[in-house]
């Protein structure tokens, strides 16, 4: 297998709808693809996907981390908070210029951001 790279990160939300009102807000962008059955946002060229949840047991984890690309991070985290996220990890210094922070969304889902200089912004 050659593998290509990320492309999507997908959270589970018992309030379809709800979750697409949210994550239009905190991205700032409308969905691409908006089902009943899936809601597909395109940040940067990848896919941030909202399922719904099938069941109140599916556990949400903090052992698998995707961080979305920010140029900044601390107006990115407080942008985040402000809409009713909840801090998972503040803003921090991983070495050198490098960023990292994470929020739980309105659902429990982490959402992590970092900025990171090696990889230019991709607009999409």
């Amino acid at each position: 297998m050659q593998a290509l790279g990320l492309r999507t990160t997908i959270y589970r939300v018992p309030d379809l709808g709800a979750a697409k009102s949210w994550y239009e807000k905190a991205f700032e962008k409308p969905p691409y693809f908006d089902e009943p059955f899936y809601v597909g946002f395109n940040i940067g060229g990848f896919e941030l996907g909202l399922l719904p949840q099938e069941s109140e047991s599916t556990a949400i984890a903090d052992n698998i981390m995707s961080y979305w690309g920010v140029e900044d991070i601390q107006a990115s985290y407080q942008h985040l908070l402000a809409l009713g996220a909840s801090s998972h990890e503040i803003p921090t210094n991983v070495g050198g210029p490098l960023m990292v922070a994470s929020v739980r969304d309105p659902w429990g889902n982490v959402i992590g951001i970092i900025y990171n200089p090696a990889f230019p912004n991709t607009e999409d």
